[in-house]
């Protein structure tokens, strides 16, 4: 086995997002103007001051991450890595159903342009779903996940288990209901499939679970045969700030989770009423901070009665 691990704590503020920033925050369609480019690059500026904000604050820099994406936050990624944060990058086209790679064969080229502490994928994965693209995914991830440990960098998978259709037709269209009977096996499957595929990454990221016992299994299949030092972290999926809470409450309390990566309930509503006009630029800062403090605060405070 290769070294594989990352000891945190792991406090990741991730706002690589594209699609959802065009589209989703701006309304915007196609290819973006130039100006249209730069305005989301100031909104991601906003969510990465909020970070150094934190920091100054009190959170411990040794811990604190950004994920961002080149296209947008390119001088973001090289700021923060001359600070000596830890940064991760994006691999994956953005917006797409099955995984491929935003630069295709050149993506190794990307990667050490930027030298991140971590490249992350997201990856769509249910074992139950289709099987071809399954094995295509699997098969593109093994490359890049062998060329990350070749070249003695960080790999960050993120893991998304979203419902086959025809199982939340079985559960009524109730998606609290598949979180809770359905997905928490199939994580566990998801991860054992793709190792077996030669997947191996250092930290996985994973959608938050209501059980500790089921937090419990995602991290022994992350740690199976060996894998001893490879971290989980939870990522927040959007949620509102008292379900993101909860997730990161019950992950803090189980070994092996080290982290948390909760990136829209930390800056959209910030950068909502930026955009409107109804804060200033200053309060949108200042209420990414807030919300990124409070995740560290609480996740510390729960790992550390564990």
């Amino acid at each position: 086995m290769t070294d594989l691990g990352f000891d945190g704590p792991l406090y990741i503020l991730p706002f690589d997002h594209r699609g959802s920033f065009q589209s989703g925050l701006f309304g915007w369609k196609g290819t973006l103007t130039s100006e249209q480019t730069e305005r989301v690059a100031a909104s991601k500026a906003i969510i990465y001051e909020g970070l150094l904000a934190a920091v100054a604050g009190g959170v411990p820099k040794a811990h604190a991450g950004i994920l961002v994406d080149e296209q947008f936050g390119a001088a973001i990624l090289r700021d923060a890595r001359a600070r000596a944060f830890l940064t991760a990058a994006p691999a994956e086209k953005s917006g797409q159903h099955e995984f491929d790679f935003e630069y295709g064969d050149d993506y190794a080229r990307h990667i050490e342009a930027f030298s991140p502490t971590f490249c992350k994928v997201l990856v769509r994965y249910n074992p139950e779903g289709d099987a071809e693209m399954n094995r295509r995914q699997a098969a593109r991830l093994r490359h890049l996940s062998e060329y990350l440990h070749r070249t003695g960098r960080k790999f960050m998978f993120e893991l998304l288990v979203p419902a086959e259709q025809a199982e939340l037709e079985e559960l009524h269209g109730d998606q609290r209901a598949y979180d809770r009977s359905r997905r928490p096996r199939h994580m566990v499957d998801a991860i054992h499939a793709l190792q077996d595929a030669g997947v191996e990454p250092d930290v996985w990221k994973v959608e938050g679970l209501d059980r500790t016992e089921d937090c419990a299994a995602v991290v022994a299949a992350a740690r199976r045969a060996g894998r001893a030092g490879v971290g989980c972290i939870v990522l927040g999926r959007g949620e509102d700030e008292a379900k993101v809470e909860s997730w990161l409450s019950t992950a803090a309390g189980v070994p092996g989770f080290i982290g948390f990566a909760v990136g829209r309930t930390t800056f959209w509503d910030a950068l909502v009423g930026w955009r409107d006009g109804r804060t200033t630029r200053e309060a949108a800062v200042t209420e990414v901070a807030r919300r990124y403090t409070r995740w560290c605060q609480l996740f510390a405070q729960r790992a550390e009665g564990r």
